[in-house]
């Protein structure tokens, strides 16, 4: 297998001798190149043509956004943005410039922090290589549509919840599927988008802010209402549980051993137990199988179970293992998801589980 070329992009010194460490330690992957700014990461991308571009915001001469916008017009290339807890809101724009995914620098590199960036950025540089730029750029335009109508629902009690999961390339797709749902929408909606700690929020006033349905970042006792989007908050497991004033949410902190946070899994599986028929499991882009044995659960259980197709799957990782494992019933490209969800929630469901 070739190696994974990359140009790391940053103006502090120390990071790109860290972030060249990083990436060296591992022999499938090459850098190419390092750029100080932005003008000199243009020079050295149209000379090395890198597989991947690791990218700070912040730079002297010409920024991370400025540098984005030129890529993307003149030599499209899969981005990660490099960023510290502190600039969520930075992260996401560059996430809506066209940027594949993100890594935060921890404010401390302690031992722990930094095998955990180290971790992250390795599988995501490894993951990202076959990152559909074209998918990105489509589902973003998706966005810009203003013709998709908003029905009334009524608000029968049939499927109670969903259960989304979503990686990299999931903040685009969770954007367009949450901006089609009517406000009255009869059902309530958990997400667990792989994120670190310190996005979350961020990225749930974003999707409020586009959405009809009232979207927040989860904390623990948090009731399932419809209409409500509750998002597992980054670096957390969330899980469910009932009490007397109905379904709510449980935050819990997860191994050290845990390989996805916050894990898909774990969400969807705690969904199948609770509400067995009466779930309605959705699994997007992502690299990776997370997301597989929850979605199988909600299958067995005699609920829904919904993949992204691989015509608009940015990284189709995390959609095919699930269709590998027959636990997709419907296998759908991503404009076509949010009038299927819609259309699940008039339904009576398939079995009696309360």
């Amino acid at each position: 297998m070739s190696k994974v070329r990359v140009l790391i992009v940053d103006d502090s010194a120390y990071s790109r001798q860290t972030i060249k460490k990083m990436l060296e330690s591992d022999a499938n992957i090459e850098v190419a190149g390092i750029a100080s700014d932005g003008i000199d990461a243009m020079a050295k991308t149209l000379r090395l043509n890198p597989d991947i571009i690791t990218l700070d915001i912040e730079m002297p001469e010409m920024d991370g956004f400025s540098f984005l916008r030129w890529l993307m017009s003149n030599r499209p290339t899969p981005v990660i943005i490099v960023s510290s807890y502190f600039d969520s809101k930075t992260v996401f724009r560059a996430l809506e410039f066209g940027a594949a995914d993100f890594v935060a620098k921890p404010p401390r590199m302690v031992s722990s922090e930094f095998h955990r960036l180290e971790s992250d950025l390795l599988r995501k540089v490894k993951g990202i290589k076959g990152f559909r730029l074209d998918k990105l750029s489509k589902n973003l335009e998706l966005l810009e549509e203003k013709t998709f109508q908003r029905p009334i629902l009524d608000t029968s009690d049939n499927i109670q919840v969903v259960a989304i999961g979503s990686s990299t390339g999931g903040p685009a797709a969770l954007k367009i599927i949450l901006s089609k749902l009517p406000g009255n929408f009869p059902a309530g909606i958990v997400i667990s988008q792989h994120m670190p700690k310190g996005f979350t929020a961020s990225f749930a006033e974003r999707l409020n802010a586009i959405s009809k349905v009232y979207v927040k970042e989860a904390a623990d006792d948090d009731e399932l209402e419809m209409g409500k989007v509750l998002i597992c908050p980054g670096g957390f497991h969330m899980s469910f549980k009932k009490m007397a004033e109905g379904i709510v949410t449980v935050i819990k902190e997860p191994k050290s051993t845990d390989k996805y946070i916050p894990s898909i899994d774990v969400m969807m599986s705690s969904v199948a137990d609770i509400f067995g028929s009466k779930a309605l499991g959705v699994i997007l882009t992502g690299m990776g199988n997370d997301g597989r044995s929850g979605m199988l659960e909600i299958k067995k259980r005699g609920g829904y179970t919904i993949a992204e197709s691989e015509d608009t799957a940015v990284v189709f990782g995390m959609p095919a293992e699930v269709i590998r494992a027959d636990a997709a019933e419907m296998v759908l490209p991503i404009s076509r998801i949010p009038v299927e969800i819609i259309k699940l929630a008039k339904e009576t469901p398939r079995g009696k589980d309360s």
